[in-house]
């Protein structure tokens, strides 16, 4: 029986976490601009999945504020990416960064740049505690230090 629980929860982990993130996403975006699209809640998982395989390619003692720069980077590419898709391509105009400073084709933009890092330090945490909490994972462990953590000897 235990087979088979961890089995299950080794199929819905991914599931669960993209929605945890699409769902977080979408309610950021209600809050700060009173509406939102069914879309931001796929770019939303999907960021959210992202950041948190973070630690599956970068050690845990990286600094955390460097995790954070990989995860700004990441909500950048995906915004910018499916920004092209959505709002350019298919002109569905969810966004339009244009008229802020220092902005890529209206899709990205420096100040939201600034606000993504610190949604990727949150979403780097929460990951790593549902992922403790609920898929009995390695406990969340932190280097808060601007470098690499060194072990003593």
């Amino acid at each position: 029986m235990a087979r088979l629980h961890k089995k299950i929860l080794k199929i819905l982990k991914a599931p669960i976490l993209f929605s945890i993130g699409g769902a977080v996403y979408m309610l950021m975006e209600l809050i700060w601009r009173g509406h939102s699209h069914i879309a931001m809640f796929v770019v939303g998982g999907i960021a959210f999945l992202c950041i948190g395989r973070i630690n599956e390619y970068l050690p845990w003692d990286l600094s955390f504020w460097i995790q954070c720069l990989a995860g700004d980077a990441i909500i950048l590419i995906l915004e910018f990416v499916s920004g092209c898709i959505l709002n350019l391509w298919l002109q569905l105009n969810i966004w339009d960064y244009s008229n802020l400073p220092l902005n890529i084709l209206g899709q990205v933009c420096l100040p939201f740049a600034a606000l993504w890092y610190f949604a990727a330090a949150f979403a780097i945490v929460a990951d790593d505690y549902l992922r403790y909490w609920l898929f009995r994972e390695e406990r969340p462990r932190y280097n808060f230090k601007l470098t690499r953590a060194t072990k003593r000897r």
